[in-house]
């Protein structure tokens, strides 16, 4: 026998994203929790950054695929912690990079405030999606939106988004 947390995650499982529709929710960790409370299931999101205009859209098909469900529940969206790309899965790594965009190096757990000068790290190389060249250039830090920068493979040319680290 399912618990009704079993059955809201398993409902919610094939949620993607609305700006990313090959990984979902919980692949990419703004699906952060799913508890039942003496007033009912609560659903817990964190957007990927705050302000993200993602976040009402994602909210409305949390609650509308619970809906279709016949599982009454609470969405609560949750500011901290805040979220950090470590929270993807590397399932969600991995689509995006077929999906044609660069999926994020892991983020460092000692982050320099001011860095005037740093010659960039191997780990800080960024991966064409395309063909796989490290001969990228950052075109814009604002990439489709504004957890992604704009790189462009100074190989193949081709311009792609690259998910920042957080």
């Amino acid at each position: 026998m399912t618990t009704v947390v079993e059955q809201v995650w398993a409902t919610l499982e094939h949620l993607t994203d609305p700006e990313i529709p090959v990984v979902t929710l919980r692949e990419l960790g703004i699906l952060r929790e799913v508890t039942e409370t003496p007033a009912g299931v609560e659903v817990v999101i964190t957007p990927t950054y705050t302000g993200c205009p993602a976040m009402g859209q994602i909210e409305d098909d949390v609650k509308a695929c619970l809906e279709k469900a016949g599982i009454p529940a609470r969405v609560v969206t949750r500011l901290a912690p805040a979220w950090t790309t470590d929270w993807m899965s590397e399932e969600a790594k991995e689509k995006l990079r077929v999906y044609g965009i660069a999926p994020p190096h892991t983020t460092r757990k000692e982050v320099n405030v001011i860095q005037f000068i740093r010659r960039p790290a191997a780990t800080d190389l960024v991966a064409c999606p395309r063909c796989g060249s490290t001969h990228t250039v950052v075109s814009s830090q604002f990439g489709s939106t504004a957890c992604k920068a704009l790189y462009k493979c100074l190989d193949c040319q081709e311009p792609f988004d690259y998910f920042k680290p957080y």
